[in-house]
């Protein structure tokens, strides 16, 4: 009974920025789950975006991606940022943000849409 709430997407110019947000809530014991984005552009499948580990040892960024976009943690309120700069067209997508527990079990936000113009 994880529920997850992202937002933050909307319509951003070339090379703009833009930052997602996505509170957890109901039965998460955020510092045992894993965190991370992924995104759908239409027609293609699901991707990972970026990851967090539980520890925040391990982080993990989509090739096309890094250096540009940076995930972050907030332990005190339960939430997740993802940090978009220097976006690019290529980057429209719905953003998904994803909860996953100890045993491997995904949780997902509703999405949150960016579109980036060119």
């Amino acid at each position: 009974e994880v529920q997850l709430q992202a937002s933050g997407g909307g319509l951003v110019r070339t090379g703009g920025s833009l930052r997602l947000s996505c509170a957890a809530s109901g039965s998460i014991t955020f510092d045992d789950y894993a965190m991370g984005w992924f995104r759908q552009a239409p027609g293609k499948e699901r991707e990972g975006v970026a990851c967090n580990s539980n520890s925040d040892r391990y982080t993990y960024y989509l090739d096309s991606v890094k250096g540009r976009f940076t995930i972050s943690r907030d332990r005190a309120n339960n939430t997740i940022y993802l940090e978009m700069n220097s976006l690019k067209p290529e980057d429209t997508a719905v953003y998904y943000c994803d909860a996953r527990d100890t045993t491997g079990i995904n949780y997902w936000g509703q999405g949150t849409l960016v579109t980036v113009s060119s």
